[in-house]
């Protein structure tokens, strides 16, 4: 596998993966079930106080579509990925999934939440705008990234590699 590439690779999923959060966020889309499930929930309770509630569970149809989707998503642009960076076995496939999953956990957490999330208004859902403290949460999250993030990683990470193996 070539370092470079991979380096090249991590910055690009970065780019592609801030480009879904941001569209994702924009407008009505950022009431869905799917995308409220992301947030603390404090700010979930103030916000269903005035709102209707809505299953934002783990086992929500519209919670375990989304996540679904993101699978198919990160296992595709992370096949991709492996090939370009020339992996052949079903472990290197896996490690550099799995690598590449961690370092968006980390970025999403550290940049997307902990940055742009706690500050910029286009987060904020209706009623809760006061919440500050609640948007500057920096422990949800990370308990968030570690799990079930790393479980989630595993997913793509497994299907990469067998990809890997059978087009290898």
């Amino acid at each position: 596998m070539i370092l470079w590439v991979i380096a090249l690779e991590a910055v690009a999923f970065a780019v592609l993966f801030t480009a879904i959060v941001l569209i994702g966020s924009r407008g009505d889309r950022k009431y869905s079930p799917a995308a409220i499930h992301n947030y603390p929930p404090d700010i979930q309770e103030e916000y269903f106080r005035t709102h209707a509630r809505v299953d934002v569970s783990y086992q929500s149809k519209n919670v375990l579509l989304t996540k679904s989707l993101g699978v198919l998503i990160f296992t595709g642009i992370l096949f991709v990925c492996a090939l370009i960076a020339g992996t052949h076995t079903f472990w290197q496939g896996f490690w550099l999934a799995f690598g590449l999953m961690v370092w968006i956990g980390v970025y999403d957490t550290c940049f997307l939440d902990w940055v742009l999330f706690a500050n910029l208004p286009m987060f904020r859902l209706e009623g809760t705008e006061q919440m500050d403290k609640a948007y500057h949460q920096k422990w949800f999250h990370v308990k968030g990234m570690l799990f079930p993030g790393i479980v989630f990683a595993l997913i793509p990470a497994a299907l990469v590699g067998c990809l890997i193996v059978l087009v290898r």
